[in-house]
């Protein structure tokens, strides 16, 4: 049993906090997990990437090579794309229908939409407006996390168990903001029935 999922977005957007959470149900689960820096720009606005490879068993590169990412999870749609090289001919694209126009040529987003409808195996959740209904546009990353969820080998109270762990210093409400959004994100990637 392995995943191999790039994580991409911009910077601000809470890659480090998906990151955080796979890598804590990862020990918790005593499944192997190796997991690259995260890459680029380290301020608001950049592009983020890194890798995650888990496993039962043991992991030899923290790098995924291309065309062998089972899972590329995205909140930017963009960046979804920049990734589509490393994703396996099974693998699966769970993104964010919503821009983060960072850059002044960003192309027009009904493109890129179109690009990424055209992939097989790939799910775009309007994160904004599910961020929203949660509670703050700042949970898309959680959005994506819940997507996910369901194709993931971590087991979902254990993502559960690191969301509240990782928000639980800024109090209840954001815990629970948090929580819903996942709750969120897996009902639309559900409805979404690939």
């Amino acid at each position: 049993m392995k995943q191999d999922i790039i994580l991409a977005g911009v910077g601000g957007q809470g890659i480090l906090s998906i990151a955080f959470v796979l890598d804590h149900a990862a020990m918790k689960q005593k499944v192997d997990f190796k997991q690259a820096e995260v890459h680029g720009m380290a301020q608001r606005g950049g592009a983020v990437q890194s890798h995650l490879r888990m496993a039962v068993g043991q992991i030899f590169s923290d790098l995924i090579p291309k065309g062998k990412a089972d899972m590329i999870l995205s909140v930017e749609p963009l960046e979804a794309l920049r990734y589509v090289d490393f994703l396996s001919p099974d693998g699966v694209i769970i993104t964010s229908s919503t821009p983060y126009i960072n850059i002044p040529d960003y192309p027009e987003i009904q493109k890129i939409l179109t690009a990424l409808k055209s992939l097989n195996n790939s799910i775009i959740i309007d994160t904004g407006a599910l961020a929203r209904k949660a509670g703050s546009p700042l949970a898309q990353n959680m959005v994506i996390l819940g997507a996910a969820s369901g194709r993931l080998i971590l087991k979902e109270e254990n993502l559960l168990e690191y969301i509240k762990a990782l928000f639980r210093g800024r109090g209840d409400k954001i815990v629970e903001m948090n929580l819903k959004a996942f709750c969120l994100g897996r009902e639309a990637a559900n409805s979404q029935n690939l």
